[in-house]
């Protein structure tokens, strides 16, 4: 689709002469290309996709969505399985909103970090619905520690304390919820939807709301780089505009980055076996339900490295992953068979 999408500049006469240079990289294209192919055989998924992008100048480096066509050959290729996953899939992300919920609640003065929310209960009662956590969780955890253990119940009722108004606008500043402007034809746009009922209550975990997974990286590129939004490009050029509203302060960038840093390192954290020595990586998993036939998962997990001074962010997402029981991790040397996701 970035021929199509150029077409007009590619004919015309006056640039003739100069080369039209895209940001992506063939050696990261074959790499993720290749691990993802490795992860659909191991997990038994319909699909995958990675999206590797810088978090500063929004460079695409990589952008792989699977299974993919020859170009050349593309009489059949009718099957929604063809779909980019990255810019024209839209899906229901779950857990990694939590994110956008812990900063915006930083952001506001509302918490620190280590702030005890107190007396969690198990589940809630939310209009017609009960909303609980997958495991039992300690009946006190601080933010951080509901953003690393990924409580749905403690992501909620921080997100009360903020307020459906606010909440509202951050998500609108992030451009989670309008169509993204991007140089291929290929685009979704993420499903309307009304602020009734514990809409503010389920969106603030991720539930009830979809969007991209390119807008999702383009967020988690504006919490972790300092605070500014960033434009994603397939265009290579030699200057960036460097957008100078903030959306968060610097210092609320800091304290996420340092979160999602303990979401990979610490032994509650959802992201562990992320944890790769040398590079730094933080992020957040997010696990939510294709609703239809068998309501399959869809896995994400979006990080940023190295967390200390963040240069990209990472998401790789499988389409209806299965169990594993045949692959084993060495984690911090300690072996962890039977990986169910």
């Amino acid at each position: 689709g970035a021929e199509s999408y150029f077409d007009n500049e590619l004919k015309n006469l006056e640039k003739i002469k100069e080369p039209l240079a895209l940001t992506l990289d063939t050696n990261l294209q074959y790499l993720v290309k290749k691990d993802l192919e490795k992860a659909i055989e191991d997990f038994n998924a319909i699909g995958a996709a990675g999206l590797l992008m810088d978090v500063k100048t929004g460079e695409v480096l990589s952008l792989v969505s699977l299974p993919d066509y020859n170009i050349n050959n593309r009489t059949d290729i009718s099957s929604h399985s063809y779909t980019n996953k990255i810019t024209k899939g839209v899906f229901e992300l779950g857990s990694v909103f939590k994110t956008f919920t812990t900063a915006l609640a930083l952001e506001e003065n509302l918490f620190y970090p280590d702030s005890v929310i107190k007396n969690i209960p198990k589940e809630i009662k939310c209009s017609t619905h009960k909303i609980s956590d997958l495991k039992e969780f300690p009946i006190n955890l601080t933010v951080e520690d509901i953003l690393i253990r990924s409580s749905n119940v403690g992501t909620l009722m921080i997100a009360r304390e903020i307020g459906e108004k606010k909440y509202r606008e951050f998500l609108s500043k992030l451009n989670l919820l309008q169509t993204i402007d991007f140089e291929i034809n290929e685009i979704g746009t993420p499903l309307a939807f009304r602020w009734d009922k514990c809409k503010l209550e389920t969106v603030s975990f991720g539930r009830g709301i979809t969007t991209t997974p390119l807008q999702a990286a383009a967020a988690y590129a504006a919490i972790s780089n300092g605070g500014y939004t960033i434009k994603p490009t397939i265009k290579k050029t030699e200057k960036y505009t460097v957008n100078e509203d903030r959306i968060i302060s610097r210092e609320t960038s800091r304290q996420m980055n340092k979160i999602l840093r303990k979401v990979v390192t610490e032994k509650e954290g959802t992201g562990k076996l992320a944890n790769i020595f040398g590079y730094y990586v933080g992020g957040k998993t997010g696990t939510s339900k294709k609703y239809g036939e068998g309501n399959q998962n869809l896995n994400t997990f979006i990080s940023v490295f190295p967390t200390h001074q963040p240069k990209y962010i990472l998401l790789v997402m499988l389409d209806e992953p299965k169990a594993a029981p045949h692959i084993n991790y060495n984690y911090k040397g300690q072996m962890i068979k039977n990986i169910k996701r």
